[in-house]
């Protein structure tokens, strides 16, 4: 289609807006954990037991929560992006393994596989030049 063909010339500012949208609703569902204090960060730490990890649930509670919170601001300004992209992808791992762990299906898991693939994807293509990181 002839009309839209000229958008690929707008590719930085697509990944722009991947890093802008992911970034800002990462910092929304982080937040409230983040400031959840110790109960919430064992709460979520305990989710690593899904993949094997049974010591120091507040610790993993609170680097999860934290990569969430700033994980999500390093998106929006595009600095240290592909770290970031491996830690998400991380954490989103322990989240679809904590879902089956419980006995869900992949109707539960699906948002945070379907995340994890993007930033596995985005860990591939960089942030653009719209970007802290921009080379």
């Amino acid at each position: 289609m002839a009309i839209l063909s000229n958008l690929s010339n707008y590719k930085n500012f697509g990944l722009l807006i991947i890093r802008v949208g992911l970034g800002i609703m990462f910092i929304y569902h982080g937040y409230p954990k983040l400031m959840g204090g110790v109960n919430s960060w064992e709460g979520l730490g305990q989710s690593t037991r899904y993949v094997g990890i049974h010591f120091w649930p507040v610790v993993w509670g609170l680097l999860a929560a934290l990569t969430e919170v700033f994980g999500g601001f390093l998106l929006v300004i595009g600095l240290a992006f592909r770290p970031v992209c491996i830690l998400l992808v991380i954490n989103l791992m322990v989240a679809a393994a904590m879902h089956f762990g419980k006995g869900g299906n992949l109707g539960d898991a699906a948002h945070a596989i379907e995340d994890a693939i993007v930033f596995a994807g985005l860990l591939f293509i960089g942030p653009g030049k719209y970007s802290v990181d921009k080379k």
